[in-house]
């Protein structure tokens, strides 16, 4: 940027601070800041376009339209020039608005006689707050130094913004982080929860984005990229030996630590008059922005690595962040663009629920919620910007429905709901120790899934008559290396121990598909659920199927031993698996070890094909059980990551439950132990339906066990199985709404 321009930035900067400066109200001060802009763009006009919701912008501010035009004009987001630019985050620069493609004309604000238009979108880190508009009568193209000097002024007004600097009339001018705020995403975990917010990363808040002395910000920015340059080199060092993915997300930083691009880019943003923060964090959001428009997963990988290393200079210049000795709040509910595993057991049962921004309902984050039985959303949009630590904060997550600073109304239903959900818990505990035995005399087997230490306190309190899947997988996603045959051992004894003597079923290592390891070389696969996981990943690295299988006799002692291979697709799979077990035996047999007192082997049933397989598999393998949750994918052909199809098809489906009768039918013929385990298991009108066509064990999470022997308890499977029938036979598509009809029939009194 030419000096002169650099001159006037800064004076335009300085009397934009002095104006914000001034002791008047939001409104008052936000229309100076309209006329200092055009005055010193020489244009006729400048608007400041704020939006009042996530999909309407509203004009809070204008020198040259007509005033009465402020807070009556609106626009939706992507209508008119003025929405393109909030939507699409790009500058529009035009010296005949009129003529452009998408243009708007709003007769209120007198806007007819001016032609030229230069819009500039007013943002913060990824979070569109606004647009910052200056036009004039003549025909202008208005010049790249210009363009730039309003992209600086538009950094200013959204960290301003930010503050709270602008709260006055209108509802885009409602003071930010006060009102109420509701955000859907998607369940990943049942359950609701209130609380308090606590922010696993708290956003580093600019507070002084203009700057008085050039020569001192381009030295406290130098310093910082020195500390940063230093920081990612000790980071290099200390995995030099380590993880070679990592590695290269370290050499990306250094990379971008040491470009003389990115530090231009700064130094000149200092010169015009912003401060080391706010122009890092202006480079930051043009990175966001660019991130959000990059189809490109390579690019978008590599921008998400400079956002990530721009917060680590913010960091390192403000002291702001993680720990700042912030203390974490009564009930604290953990909110995060997403967090791997280990972090979320860092924290442990100490949260109350966790809100994702990112994430997935396949996630490992939601593996380990589930394992905790903590209520979780993800996908919840916009949460970290609108949250701050402390904020009270209630979780739906059966809905996927996240209350910040709810109103009173809205907290007192969800207390309610809460409350409800607490006496049926008491309810429930007083089935604990009763079989879920039914009118009809028919007993079902409820188990539990597990996959940590700290669910195991849950087999008593659950009343689970055992453990009927528990997921080797969580030892090795939590950890930065392979875990060691010793410390699995003792992991396994310790789940043996704490079952007493109740029956364990190991599965052993599903990994793949959504389960990536960190320290194993990813694979890139078109579709990673139909691809290299589970049993097909044991069986191509038997060395880590074996050292697993070793450490679960080891753990054993002597002790009943049941192991489960995953994702079996044919029965030759199910017999090369058990001749690694077969090989540990003999191995350890040996080396003097004590053997298991019985040893059951059996197969997860999670794809059509093995429910097909030959008669003799049926009699050879020990038990199976089904996993309801892939087999119910790939039986419908729909993604259970993908939100426009996985609630598209029902698990009551009269074909997925003839399908399923089909397997019931062979394991019996055949005399081989059978079980339902998954999501499904744990709703109690599925769980009905599943044990009225013959199902007598279910495995679920710990909280479904008390509905589901409830509902059990008062229902006679033979009247359901008769509902069933007869709604197959009326060419029903799915026994959903007929069973349904029928409980509300038994809770009708009888007459």
């Amino acid at each position: 940027m030419p000096e002169r321009m650099e001159t006037e930035s800064r004076k335009l900067l300085g009397r934009l601070r002095d104006a914000m400066a001034s002791d008047v109200a939001g409104q008052a001060r936000l229309d100076r800041i309209t006329q200092i802009i055009a005055d010193s763009m020489r244009a006729e006009v400048c608007s400041i376009y704020l939006f009042r919701d996530e999909d309407t912008l509203e004009l809070c501010a204008s020198e040259g339209l007509k005033k009465e035009a402020v807070h009556q004009t609106r626009m939706r987001l992507g209508e008119g020039l003025v929405g393109r630019v909030a939507r699409r985050g790009d500058v529009i620069n035009t010296p005949d608005a009129p003529s452009m493609k998408g243009f708007r004309y709003m007769p209120e604000t007198g806007e007819e006689i001016y032609s030229s238009f230069l819009g500039i979108p007013i943002q913060r880190l990824g979070e569109k707050l606004g647009v910052l508009v200056v036009q004039s009568k003549d025909k202008r193209d208005y010049s790249a130094d210009e363009v730039y000097a309003l992209e600086v002024v538009a950094m200013v007004l959204a960290e301003m913004t930010e503050l709270g600097a602008f709260v006055g009339e209108g509802a885009a001018l409602k003071a930010r982080h006060q009102q109420s705020v509701l955000i859907r995403g998607l369940s990943a975990q049942e359950g609701s929860a209130e609380g308090h917010v606590w922010l696993h990363d708290p956003r580093v808040v600019v507070t002084n984005p203009i700057a008085d002395d050039p020569n001192k910000e381009l030295e406290r920015l130098n310093a910082a990229v020195e500390d940063l340059r230093v920081g990612v080199e000790k980071l290099l060092e200390m995995s030099a030996s380590g993880d070679k993915e990592q590695q290269q997300v370290l050499e990306t930083y250094r990379m971008f630590a040491n470009s003389k691009g990115w530090m231009r880019r700064m130094e000149a943003d200092i010169a015009s008059g912003l401060s080391a923060e706010a122009a890092v964090e202006k480079e930051q959001s043009l990175a966001r922005t660019r991130m959000e428009q990059a189809q490109d997963a390579y690019l978008r990988d590599r921008l998400s690595d400079l956002d990530d290393l721009s917060n680590r200079l913010l960091r390192i210049l403000t002291g702001q962040g993680r720990d700042t000795g912030a203390v974490m709040p009564d009930n604290p509910i953990l909110i995060a663009r997403n967090i791997g595993p280990g972090e979320l057991l860092d924290y442990g049962r100490k949260l109350r629920g966790i809100v994702l921004e990112d994430g997935s309902v396949g996630s490992h984050a939601a593996i380990v919620a589930r394992a905790l039985a903590i209520p979780l959303v993800v996908q919840a949009t916009r949460i970290t910007t609108e949250a701050l630590n402390g904020d009270h904060i209630m979780v739906d997550g059966d809905q996927g429905v996240v209350h910040l600073r709810a109103e009173d109304t809205v907290a007192g239903a969800f207390r309610e709901k809460i409350a409800m959900q607490a006496k049926a818990l008491e309810r429930y505990a007083e089935l604990r120790d009763k079989p879920a035995e039914t009118p009809c005399g028919k007993v079902i087997a409820l188990h539990m899934n597990a996959g940590l230490m700290a669910d195991l306190p849950s087999l008593a309190s659950s009343g689970a008559e055992g453990v009927g899947l528990f997921r080797t997988e969580l030892q090795f996603l939590v950890r930065n290396q392979m875990p060691r045959r010793t410390e699995l051992a003792s992991i396994y004894s310790r789940v043996l121990d704490a079952a007493q003597g109740r029956r364990v079923v190991f599965r052993t290592l599903d990994i793949g598909s959504d389960k990536v390891l960190p320290y194993m070389k990813a694979v890139n696969e078109p579709n990673p659920a139909l691809g290299w996981r589970a049993i097909r990943v044991g069986l191509d690295k038997p060395g880590v199927l074996r050292m697993q299988v070793q450490a679960l006799i080891r753990a054993a002692a002597g002790r009943p031993l049941t192991i489960m291979f995953p994702f079996v697709a044919q029965a030759d799979e199910y017999h090369a698996a058990r001749v690694e077990v077969e090989k540990a035996i003999q191995g350890e047999q040996k080396l003097g070890h004590p053997l298991p007192e019985t040893l059951e082997i059996g197969a997860m049933l999670e794809t059509p094909s093995l429910a097909f397989a030959p008669q003799t598999f049926f009699r050879e393998v020990d038990f199976l059980s089904i996993g309801g949750n892939d087999l119910k994918q790939f039986f419908f052909a729909a993604d259970r990551e993908n939100e426009l199809v996985r609630r598209r098809y029902d698990v009551l489906n009269v074909s997925f439950l003839t399908f399923l009768e089909t397997i019931i039918q062979r394991c019996a013929d055949a005399g081989t132990p059978l079980s339902f385990c998954g999501e499904d298991a744990g709703r109690p009108v599925e769980a009905l339906c599943l044990a009225a066509i013959g199902f007598r064990a279910l495995s679920m999470r710990p909280a479904s066990i008390g509905p589901v022997k409830s509902l059990l308890r008062r229902s006679n499977l033979d009247e359901v199985r008769a509902v069933i029938e007869a709604a197959r036979d009326r060419g029903d598509q799915s026994v959903r709404d007929a069973v349904m009809e029928w409980l509300r029939g038994q809770a009708q009194p009888q007459g």
